[in-house]
């Protein structure tokens, strides 16, 4: 290995010559580890330049794509590296991905090179990109020169595309130079201290942004990479016996694999874990939700980062310390302050900066802002804007479509996806405030929300991870009034084992089950006792579209939601001339309760003579409970 012969860049440097650099200085470092097998700084820096030799043959240099569609393997790591030092720019493709999809990928990204494994050749068989698979032609490859490649790329060349989910249902691919790539760990590396002793996990798809984050804070120190196998980042108990193993100190993760992961270190008891920085990312954080962490473990080792970040400004912008009082005072999902090169300004509709307090769109400028949209000009040019702030010429902010609002101490809180936000009934709702006060039950360990649209009528749906004891929906929803208005509270409670979760970390919205009501009609009905229950019953049965319904079955569990419970309202005014809410309809849900509070409430706006009267019929009648009682 020729270490002398380090690429040569304008400017700064690339990511792939501070990983020659490393290795270089170490070369019996171990770079990677996955399950028994380990490669060093010195054996990848090999492999990778002599799969970069054969990929220059191919005609890869500055700006060429090149697919990469492999497992979570070393081969995976060797391929990107060898990618970066032929001067292209890697192309991740899960493989978890469906079939059309990784085809529109390749034909979008016009695809020459495509690095894949032998079993997984027959998902792209039909691309015209030249395949190389880099398990069975490995021995062939190993024939080429080991030195580094000499070679002049620019750091504002193409490193990588991401490809992201796009608004119109049309993937749409994020230009990432390596100067955004390099620029993101040197602005921060005074936050997070990365150095050669670190291990750090690659637990997320090479497909999301986060796990150029992962690779680089590893690399680019002189650190160590465990990459997690899928099926381990799917098993919280066994990816946390890894940690303990692996001796992992920088852990990165999606708040909604960190809840699971956090409920599986819940029951181990004592994990003897290394870590000390856990870096959040990719969701709304829910500070509350890390109190048990901290009850255990402390603040103070680990530290906890919670982060915001987009594909298209190179995956992290700010930065925030998590510490326990967070978790009490409940204030938000605050993200802290940019990294020192980027600009957030906050921005009302006329692109005027908000007041504090005031929600606002998240826009980012700065040395982070990538190129655009592979392919897509007129969504680059709506979405990367000229900056008004600046007076540097060329300087471009790119609009997030994300809400956030700064607080009085300057710090950012984070309030979700613009496109998140549902409307009921003309309220606007976002549905992370639900899903948050959700998790504040005890009884709950993890909550998804989601707008459900199939009836003639919108409601809502909370899909909920139980502790010990699974709360019942009456128990959540009395919970759940006391700090949401009745339009926010969810009509269904639906309960589940585990949030379903992406390749990438993230809830899976789109694999959630199909609200279903519960199904009363293997219990039998209790029938109505009394003319105040039967009229109840009557006008539930109009008001929901239902052939009947029992005494103890609870309005919401039938069907009812929100704009029914309305309607409902209305019309028990009108028949018993009684003072009702929405409020009290949730409080008594069932007509069992429901007609007692109405008897109670009729009483009370009686005078004391017509109580008197009252009270002797039913004294010379025997009824034994008041809730029989037919009032005309």
């Amino acid at each position: 290995m020729a270490a002398e012969r380090t690429t040569k860049v304008h400017g700064d440097v690339c990511l792939h010559t501070i990983f020659e650099q490393q290795a270089a200085r170490q070369p019996q470092r171990i770079a990677l580890r996955l399950d028994d097998r380990q490669l060093t700084y010195g054996e990848l820096n090999s492999r990778a330049n002599q799969l970069a030799q054969v990929l220059r043959r191919l005609g890869v240099g500055p700006e060429t794509l090149v697919g990469l569609y492999t497992e979570r393997s070393l081969e995976m790591i060797v391929g990107l590296i060898a990618i970066l030092k032929a001067g292209g720019a890697y192309l991740p493709i899960d493989t978890m991905y469906p079939k059309d999809r990784i085809s529109f990928m390749l034909q979008d990204a016009q695809v020459s090179v495509l690095l894949t494994q032998h079993e997984l050749q027959a998902s792209v068989a039909e691309t015209e990109a030249h395949v190389i698979c880099l398990d069975t032609e490995w021995e062939a490859i190993a024939q080429e020169s080991t030195d580094n490649l000499a070679l002049e790329i620019s750091s504002q060349n193409l490193a990588y595309v991401i490809y992201t989910s796009g608004s119109t249902g049309m993937p749409k691919g994020c230009l990432i130079t390596h100067h955004n790539a390099v620029r993101l760990m040197q602005s921060s590396e005074h936050w997070y201290g990365f150095n050669e002793n670190d291990i750090v996990t690659l637990f997320h798809s090479h497909a999301f942004d986060f796990s150029v984050w992962e690779m680089w804070s590893a690399l680019h120190y002189g650190g160590q990479l465990v990459l997690v196998p899928y099926g381990v980042s799917r098993s919280p108990e066994t990816f946390l016996q890894l940690l303990r193993d692996r001796r992992v100190t920088v852990l990165n993760q999606t708040p909604s694999a960190f809840r699971q992961l956090q409920h599986a270190d819940e029951l181990a008891g004592e994990t003897g874990l290394a870590l000390r920085l856990i870096i959040l990312g990719g969701e709304t954080l829910d500070f509350p939700s890390l109190g048990p962490w901290f009850d255990k473990h402390g603040d103070q080792q680990p530290h906890v980062i919670n982060t915001y970040g987009i594909t298209e400004t190179t995956v992290l912008a700010t930065y925030r310390r998590v510490r326990r009082e967070d978790t009490i005072n409940n204030e938000g999902s605050k993200v802290g302050v940019p990294i020192p090169d980027l600009q957030l300004h906050i921005l009302d509709e006329q692109m005027q900066p908000t007041a504090t307090g005031n929600a606002g769109e998240i826009y980012v400028g700065g040395e982070g802002v990538g190129r655009g949209y592979l392919n897509r000009r007129e969504l680059t040019q709506a979405r990367f804007i000229d900056d008004p702030f600046s007076s540097e010429t060329g300087r471009r902010l790119y609009r997030s479509g994300d809400l956030a609002r700064r607080v009085a101490d300057g710090d950012i809180e984070y309030l979700g996806r613009i496109d998140q936000q549902v409307k009921i009934r003309g309220f606007r709702i976002e549905l992370g405030e639900i899903e948050v006060a959700v998790r504040q039950h005890p009884g709950v360990r993890d909550a998804a929300v989601l707008l459900d649209e199939t009836g003639e009528d919108k409601r809502l749906v909370a899909y909920i991870v139980p502790g010990a004891v699974t709360p019942s929906a009456s128990e959540l929803r009395t919970f759940l009034s006391s700090s949401l208005p009745d339009y926010m509270l969810p009509a269904l409670f639906v309960t589940l084992e585990k949030l379903p979760l992406t390749a990438h970390g993230k809830l899976d919205r789109k694999a959630l089950p199909a609200a279903v009501a519960p199904d009363a009609g293997s219990t039998p009905r209790v029938a109505h006792r009394s003319a105040v229950e039967e009229e109840i019953a009557t006008i539930w049965k109009e008001c929901l579209g239902i052939d009947g319904v029992g005494v103890d079955e609870n309005f919401f569990d039938i069907g009812g939601h929100s704009l029914s419970a309305m309607r409902v309202v209305v019309r028990l005014r009108s028949v018993f001339d009684v003072d009702i809410s929405v409020a009290d309809l949730f409080q008594h849900s069932t007509i069992e309760s429901l007609a007692v509070a109405i008897e109670a409430m009729r009483l009370e706006a009686h005078s004391d003579e017509e109580l008197l009267r009252m009270l002797a019929e039913i004294e010379e009648a025997g009824t034994e409970s008041q809730s029989t009682l037919d009032v005309k």
